[in-house]
């Protein structure tokens, strides 16, 4: 545990600015979760709880960002549930979310303290020694208590991450489903035909030879010509399962040629050394890949821009083109099926896309897993 205590003038502040927030958090919320409480059976007390929940977390926001001013490290709270999502799941999340009950810990913990943080922050600017030695000491001490209870649950964290691997490896395994059906049908009704059309072929030349060698060849050239068509079919199967210039030359030569092939002008920067695991760069790859389709045949842009580069232990990938923008991840759609992709190995797809463009799609992969 670091033990850096701030210095004297910040940790009096600290303390005496603390307590007035420390009051009127106090009063609200145990005011209104008690009210709530005693009132819930009439229905109008469940709307007063939830409200008394939501100032719970906003008061624990701004306790912890006060907390900052003598640890800078403080962590920042993590998002509690998506704007998007209904007043019901919210209301569900506030509920059963053990952090909004931490928070009410903590609020009702942190208010006797706070009152003998003052008392000892207002003694300790007539007393020197107290100033130099008592406060810093004290006022780290409470800031340790707020980090605790009000940052990262480490628990929960873990619980979430846990489903949300489990639900995106379920999908990632429907996917793989669905692309080994893809590949069957795609080398039965493509490549597998056309090798069948060549021994037919060869079989009805061979049988032709001495009788007809005029015929015989002409046969030949055309089963010569279903095989080398059965040949680009197998090479372009192939790329869409692993392309071997990723495998060869890695990612920044399998982006340039992604961009070579697209319609719309790209601009690629590639920087990931040393070079990610084959699994991160095949899911950066095929991101790409998918993200350029979508802007050639969406977004009306003319330029696009791909950087790819190495933040320690991630590959970060990010594709912004100046379309007209309005790209959202729905279920079942070409965005969220790149979203599961990138889940599948821990990793994070964000979507910016406002109305007009332009569109930021990035992905967070980590190396280690």
């Amino acid at each position: 545990m670091n033990r850096q205590y701030p210095n004297p003038a910040k940790a009096i502040l600290y303390l005496i600015g603390g307590f007035p927030l420390a009051l009127v958090t106090f009063v609200l919320v145990v005011v209104g979760t008690v009210v709530g409480i005693s009132t819930v059976v009439v229905w109008v007390g469940v709307l007063i709880l939830v409200g008394a929940l939501v100032a719970t977390r906003a008061f624990g926001n701004a306790h912890l960002a006060w907390t900052r001013l003598v640890c800078p490290e403080a962590p920042r709270r993590p998002v509690l549930a998506a704007p998007q999502d209904s007043a019901l799941k919210q209301w569900r999340a506030l509920f059963t979310d053990r952090r909004s009950w931490r928070d009410l810990a903590f609020i009702v913990l942190n208010f006797p303290l706070s009152i003998l943080g003052f008392a000892l922050g207002i003694v300790s600017i007539p007393l020197v020694p107290l100033a130099l030695w008592v406060a810093p000491r004290y006022a780290w001490l409470q800031a340790q208590l707020a980090m605790a209870m009000l940052g990262h649950d480490r628990a929960a964290e873990l619980t979430e991450r846990a489903e949300r691997l489990q639900a995106s490896r379920a999908r990632g395994v429907d996917a793989a489903e669905a692309e080994r059906r893809r590949i069957e049908r795609d080398l039965h009704d493509g490549a597998q035909q056309r090798l069948v059309a060549v021994a037919m072929g060869l079989g009805r030349a061979k049988s032709k030879l001495d009788a007809d060698p005029v015929a015989a060849k002409a046969l030949l050239d055309e089963a010569h010509a279903d095989a080398k068509l059965a040949v680009a079919e197998l090479r372009d199967l192939a790329r869409g399962i692993y392309p071997a210039v990723l495998g060869d030359r890695g990612l920044d030569a399998a982006l340039s040629s992604l961009a070579a092939r697209c319609p719309v002008q790209v601009e690629v920067h590639v920087d990931v050394e040393p070079r990610p695991p084959a699994a991160v760069e095949s899911t950066a790859y095929f991101l790409v890949s998918e993200t350029l389709t979508n802007v050639a045949k969406h977004s009306q842009a003319n330029n696009v821009l791909i950087r790819v580069w190495r933040d320690d232990d991630r590959v970060v990938v990010e594709v912004t083109d100046d379309g007209v923008g309005g790209a959202r991840v729905h279920p079942g759609g070409g965005l969220s099926g790149l979203a599961d992709r990138a889940a599948t190995i821990d990793g994070v797809m964000t979507v910016v896309s406002p109305l007009g463009g332009p569109t930021v799609i990035r992905a967070d992969l980590p190396c280690e897993w």
